[in-house]
């Protein structure tokens, strides 16, 4: 049977999805420059304040408030719990790494996907896809290169946050069955801006410059836009065809990492970062379409 997918839609939802990864790249590089003026808590919990603001105010005049309910609370628990680990691991690697290391390695988490898949549900795992997802983690240890003399169990981190990830998308299969995107986006980011608020407290807040307090509400503009916008991608157009262009985060972060704080992956990096994205599109591609 043949896409019913315009040629046009299709357009919109590849552009779409190539602004929605730009988005999500400056969000990033705003993250990582407010850590060197503030704590990580301090950081994510205000920014997921920031979005949360802009996705309450997207329910109110658009979605209305019937898409708040929750139909599955214990996997509502899960999905959030997995987001609270993979947002905290990604922001404290970027407060420690170059952004477009943890950005490449991040990029692991459809690998991680298809490998937990065989074991946590019912998808069947061909010889093939899992000969991308070895091709995949040797991607990853080309980057990570554990035992070298640039080896840093910082760089555990990413690789924490993408195997998170996996858990995170393979709860989300199911509990968007039940619930709304709008829901599952709400409820993770109040997860994540209470668990932040804790670890905060106990830390310490720092008053915020205006500077400061501006970039954050960019940074919230950002993920609501970004995330609002992979949606639309999706709907506009098949998954197998938009999803490959969420690497065109790396070409993002590169170019960002380069003009803000001088940073360009090494070679290592580069070759480790090319081998995860054939991997991955690789996996998209012969992923079943019920599935994708």
């Amino acid at each position: 049977m043949f896409s019913t997918v315009k040629p046009s839609d299709s357009v919109k939802g590849v552009m779409a999805m190539v602004v929605a990864t730009l988005l999500l790249t400056l969000n990033d590089a705003v993250t990582k420059l407010l850590t060197e003026e503030y704590s990580v808590w301090q950081v994510l919990t205000l920014r997921h304040l920031f979005a949360l603001g802009v996705i309450v105010l997207y329910i109110h005049w658009h979605a209305g408030w019937d898409v708040m309910r929750v139909t599955n609370r214990a996997g509502m628990a899960a999905r959030s719990a997995y987001f609270v680990a993979t947002t905290a691991a990604i922001v404290v690697g970027l407060s420690l790494l170059p952004l477009a290391l943890v950005t490449a390695i991040a990029y692991a988490s459809p690998i991680f996907v298809v490998a937990l898949s065989h074991f946590f549900s019912s998808e069947t795992v061909g010889p093939r896809r899992w000969l991308a997802v070895v091709a995949g983690f040797v991607g990853v240890l080309i980057i990570v290169r554990p035992g070298g003399a640039s080896f840093s169990y910082v760089l555990l981190l990413p690789v924490f946050a993408a195997l998170t990830a996996g858990f995170r998308d393979i709860v989300t299969r199911t509990l968007s069955k039940t619930d709304s995107s709008i829901s599952i986006l709400f409820w993770s980011n109040v997860a994540i801006v209470f668990a932040a608020l804790i670890a905060m407290l106990a830390q310490g807040w720092e008053a915020l410059t205006p500077a400061a307090a501006g970039l954050l509400l960019v940074n919230g503009l950002l993920s609501a836009s970004a995330h609002f916008l992979i949606i639309d991608a999706l709907r506009l157009a098949d998954a197998s065809l938009v999803s490959p262009f969420r690497y065109s985060g790396l070409i993002w972060a590169t170019v960002l990492g380069l003009l803000i704080w001088g940073e360009f992956p090494d070679a290592w990096t580069i070759a480790g970062a090319v081998l995860l994205v054939a991997s991955g599109i690789y996996i998209i591609e012969r992923t079943p379409r019920a599935k994708k």
